[in-house]
């Protein structure tokens, strides 16, 4: 009896999971648990058993996504100029947030505390993952003291939740990401 309530707990996680994902794709972050549930053919009290915060649930949704951006920074790590190494990743984390609704709102710190981040695996992911490019640049010079991944991590988040009701919120963000990378400052 066990076994099969766990293996019926396995295909409600699942099927919450894929349904979830087609909302978040389709609504963003905001998207309805109770419409999740619907969808899912469950009730919305096993939805908040299996994700029991709307932060858990878009942490699951973006699970891959947030992988795939740790696999491109190791990837970038040590290759070449380490400020393009770094700003390529940026770029990428960018494109993918603007891309896949939710993800940015999945990464957005909360907290004040000096590990808050620790709560949001998936900041938690991005910032061991980013941290060697990082280190990387600050050793070349390429950025400045003190610049950390959570800062580059929360200036890439503004930028897509800023420009996601753009009508090109990817020329939006790419322009805005190109502004704090150069500065406010003309080239003299």
């Amino acid at each position: 009896m066990a076994d099969r309530q766990r293996a019926d707990a396995r295909r409600n996680y699942a099927r919450i999971l894929a349904v979830a994902e087609e909302e978040v794709a389709a609504h963003g972050a905001g998207a309805s648990l109770e419409q999740i549930a619907r969808v899912a053919g469950v009730g919305s009290a096993t939805v908040r058993r299996h994700f029991p915060t709307r932060r858990a649930l878009l942490e699951a949704v973006s699970h891959k996504r947030i992988e795939a951006l740790c696999v491109r920074a190791r990837d970038l790590s040590g290759k070449g100029d380490s400020r393009s190494a770094l700003l390529e990743w940026l770029s990428d984390v960018v494109t993918y947030c603007v891309a896949a609704r939710g993800l940015a709102a999945a990464l957005v710190y909360e907290g004040t505390g000096p590990d808050s981040v620790h709560a949001n695996s998936c900041s938690a992911m991005m910032e061991e993952a980013g941290d060697p490019l990082v280190r990387g640049a600050a050793q070349d010079g390429a950025v400045a003291e003190g610049v950390t991944v959570s800062d580059l991590i929360t200036l890439a988040v503004g930028i897509v939740l800023a420009t996601e009701h753009h009508p090109d919120p990817a020329a939006a963000a790419d322009r805005l990401l190109g502004l704090a990378v150069a500065g406010l400052s003309p080239r003299s």
